[in-house]
């Protein structure tokens, strides 16, 4: 089967709107310390300015986030491959069999070099090229948690930018866009 692959090939450094899901839409951030890694490599590259994060939700089994950076392909790659070695190191070390069973099963036939496969392929670019676009995802974003009937006001889901938008402190730093 052919590999879809978004490349983004501008140095300019426009918003875009990225969606990353886990193989199988297997609920792997529902455990907190597998969230963290993620939060924690997001965090990593905002402090480096390797990414800027403007917006972010993670749900259990997906992210997306609203980021920019002049090398964004090469970040998101490097993002989606260490977020993914340390997650299922932390499911080897912790002998967490049912997940490494699934990471095993849903992974692309096609990776012969590996065992394991966390991420779906792709991150799903959408460059956002004006004011109403980013409202609109932030807006999507931001009520993720509410459509989903995990809470019913986006500020009570810990796992995104909302806060921040609020004037609030959130659980990692974003540059906001409105």
């Amino acid at each position: 089967m052919p590999r879809s692959r978004y490349k983004i090939v501008t140095k300019d450094t426009s918003p875009y709107f990225i969606s990353c899901s886990i193989v199988n839409w297997i609920a792997a951030f529902s455990n907190p310390t597998i969230a963290n890694i993620v939060l924690d490599s997001l965090s990593f590259l905002h402090k480096q300015q390797r990414l800027t994060l403007h917006a972010y939700v993670l749900m259990e089994n997906h992210l997306h986030l609203v980021a920019s950076s002049p090398n964004f392909s090469d970040e998101m790659r490097n993002f989606k491959s260490y977020t993914a070695s340390q997650c299922i190191k932390w499911y080897q070390e912790k002998n967490r069999q049912w997940m490494l069973e699934q990471l095993r099963r849903y992974k692309n036939k096609y990776k012969i070099g590996q065992t394991f496969q966390f991420w779906q392929e792709g991150f799903h670019p959408k460059l956002i090229q004006n004011e109403a676009i980013l409202r609109n995802k932030l807006e999507y974003i931001h009520n993720n948690p509410v459509a989903r009937g995990y809470v019913d006001d986006p500020i009570h889901w810990r796992y995104s930018s909302y806060r921040n938008y609020m004037g609030a402190d959130g659980i990692l730093m974003v540059d906001k866009l409105a």
